[in-house]
């Protein structure tokens, strides 16, 4: 597997509409930098937040999810209470090539801030916005900043295309669009 290079990310995004919006060059004055980096990509979390609360006593299932769980918040700063989470979603939306693993990253201003991002990797053939979660490990409220950068996605090219896509196998989370709750 090779790690895939600005250019490669240019030409597919322009090309075959790999991530729309796409924004061509590292945009960083008085922001959290997003946009195309040497090998990667930079994506922006939207507007639309779910965030934890425990008002209702839920129990947190992934087989049974129980939507009262979330707060839905649409808001440029969200605010993200003390040891707790909150789920977005990308501005960008990602069509990934049959031959193409996505990998990603949190950004480090976020993390030397004890906030941490996790998304699980966009297989081949995959498409949709990202599900973003936001993990705030501090005893402090934490903000997120919405249309600025929240992680950034490597690209990683196999030795020859799968035998089997996410497509393929109509993986239950293709095609999302906004913020994403759990599926079985």
């Amino acid at each position: 597997m090779a790690i895939l290079s600005d250019r490669w990310i240019r030409r597919m995004a322009e090309e075959k509409g790999m991530i729309e919006p796409f924004v061509d060059a590292q945009k960083r004055d008085g922001i959290i930098s997003y946009g195309l980096s040497s090998y990667g990509y930079d994506a922006r979390v939207g507007t639309e937040f779910k965030i934890f609360t425990n008002v209702d006593s839920a129990v947190v299932d992934p087989k049974n999810f129980a939507e009262n769980s979330f707060v839905d918040r649409s808001t440029d700063v969200c605010i993200i209470p003390p040891n707790s989470f909150a789920l977005a979603r990308t501005v960008e939306y990602f069509r990934i090539p049959r031959d193409v693993l996505v990998i990603c990253v949190g950004k480090s201003t976020y993390a030397r801030c004890g906030i941490i991002v996790n998304v699980t990797p966009l297989e081949p053939e995959w498409e949709g916005h990202v599900t973003l979660e936001f993990s705030n490990t501090t005893p402090l409220p934490a903000k997120i900043y919405a249309n600025e950068g929240a992680c950034q996605f490597l690209f990683l090219q196999g030795n020859e295309p799968c035998e089997v896509s996410y497509r393929d196998k109509a993986g239950k989370y293709q095609g999302q669009r906004g913020v994403t709750l759990p599926k079985i």
